[in-house]
């Protein structure tokens, strides 16, 4: 079964379920989830609560107060967080590697030194440009863990909130996630809808050029004067910490915590990687996943080298290359020994255990407010507003976000919704009604998202802060996907 197929059978198992009468559960389970993510808020944010702790207490209360079985609640937490760190946790781990040798290399102050040519009042828009374009075949969490290292260093190489450049790359990333395929999002949608890919990727690219630009560089500039922070959390450990990046600069000693061991094993590296090699090794991954895509949309499944795309395209097998692909490039390439390139990636996940579990535990909560039936309650709101299937869509992908804070959950059974209002329609409409699910399942991401822990431990932010830029981000880009959505349906 493909990654359409597989996901595309959720809303129709839903259905009945969707179309049913409210009912006193209904009732319960909304007002047991804003409980609960309060209880989750008021743990981290008054009590100063461990947030993998605090996601785990609000999960199970969640869970018991919906009506689930107490037999069943640790096990519908417990399939969230492994359905989460199954699969995310392998990526952030590889991709940690890879950011960690690219950082000790000197790799990443090539991509750096080139991205601060010119002005730097440009830094922002090229920080943008480069997540769309890595966006494009990449998952969020690949893209993320990817970019964190070129993004953190230009922070400490310039001396800029760390907002202002990271905001336009999530902004690029998320975009790319909502709105275009190969992302499950859209491609289930489009098999739900019967749409066409072509057409999707097109006008998804058109769609997310203004809400890149808005949500991105934009909003950055105003995001970096409500959290005026520097290079922080996990990211900033991945690059290597406090550590002098630019001559002449204050900050620790370049020797490190592992003082002169540090310092001998830098005193083995003979070189630098090039611009070339640097850029050919992290986009090395993206090379894979986008010949993975293309093989779906236009490869037959009976053609002997199908399956080999399909398993060099995987996102756990490309970063896995990327990773091998760097032991040389940015080890022992370089003169790094192999003894020495063991103890870098070893030291690489330190700084991400913290933010899997983390990350993992809102996987956690996610599925038990699933299990525990907000979703459907929230469907059945929207069904009873008797919208059209564009409206209707971006509505039902907003309400199951908020409540679920699953992007795909969200798509997937807006767009089990709609379908019957979309029989009928020509490929064009289709296409947009699969946008404004896409930008309706990025709105308002928060404390049920993993995705909203995993940025806020790489930038290490404050929830609040948390909120104040990720989170108004991903809103922006829904609001303007949705505008962009119905500009566009009353010329086409």
């Amino acid at each position: 079964m493909g990654l359409t197929d597989a996901v595309t059978a959720l809303p129709l198992a839903a259905s009945a379920d969707v179309n049913a009468p409210w009912n006193g559960h209904d009732t319960r389970v909304l007002i047991v989830a804003v409980i609960g993510i309060g209880i989750i808020v008021a743990l981290i944010v008054g009590l100063k609560v461990h947030a993998f702790l605090a996601l785990t207490i609000g999960a199970l209360f969640v869970g018991l107060a919906s009506g689930i079985p107490a037999g069943a609640v640790t096990k519908s937490y417990e399939n969230g967080v492994g359905s989460v760190l199954g699969y995310v946790g392998v990526l952030i781990a590889l991709g940690a590697m890879v950011g960690k040798l690219l950082a000790d290399s000197g790799g990443a102050d090539q991509v750096v030194d080139t991205l601060l040519r010119g002005k730097r009042s440009v830094l922002p828009w090229k920080m943008a440009l480069i997540a769309t374009i890595i966006g494009i075949p990449m998952f969020f969490e690949i893209g993320l863990v990817l970019l964190v290292p070129v993004v953190v260093l230009a922070i400490r190489r310039t001396g800029a909130k760390a907002m202002l450049l990271a905001i336009p790359a999530l902004a690029g990333l998320s975009v790319l996630h909502g709105f275009v395929p190969p992302h499950p999002g859209p491609l289930a949608a489009i098999g739900v809808l019967h749409g066409n890919v072509g057409i999707t990727l097109a006008l998804g690219l058109l769609v997310a050029i203004p809400a890149v630009v808005i949500a991105g560089p934009l909003f950055g500039q105003i995001a970096a004067r409500w959290v005026p922070i520097g290079a922080a959390g996990a990211g900033l450990e991945v690059t290597g910490g406090a550590q002098d990046v630019e001559p002449g600069g204050s900050g620790a000693s370049p020797t490190g915590p592992g003082g002169v061991e540090v310092a001998t094993e830098q005193a083995q590296r003979t070189g630098t990687p090039s611009f070339t090699w640097t850029i050919v090794t992290v986009l090395s991954p993206v090379v894979l996943m986008l010949l993975k895509a293309a093989s779906d949309v236009w490869m037959s499944k009976d053609n002997a080298l199908y399956p080999v795309l399909q398993f060099i395209g995987d996102p756990v097998v490309a970063l896995l290359f990327a990773v091998l692909l760097a032991m040389y490039t940015f080890g022992t390439a370089i003169g790094f020994g192999i003894p020495v390139l063991s103890k870098k990636i070893g030291i690489s996940l330190m700084p991400i255990a913290g933010v899997m579990l983390i990350v993992g535990a809102g996987g956690g909560f996610k599925q038990v407010l699933v299990d525990g039936g907000a979703g459907t309650a929230i469907a059945k709101i929207a069904i009873a507003a008797n919208l059209s299937a564009l409206l209707l869509g971006w509505i039902v992908a907003v309400l199951i976000r908020l409540a679920t804070g699953s992007a795909t959950v969200a798509t997937v059974t807006a767009a089990g919704i709609v379908a019957p209002l979309a029989v009928g329609e020509n490929s064009t409409h289709i296409a947009l009604v699969v946008l404004a699910i896409g930008a309706g399942s990025l709105f308002f991401s928060h404390v049920n998202d993993a995705g909203f822990w995993l940025v806020k431990e790489y930038f290490g932010m404050t929830v609040g802060e948390t909120i104040k830029t990720w989170s108004v981000m991903e809103t922006l880009i829904s609001v303007v996907g949705l505008a962009m959505t119905l500009l566009l349906s009353t010329f086409l």
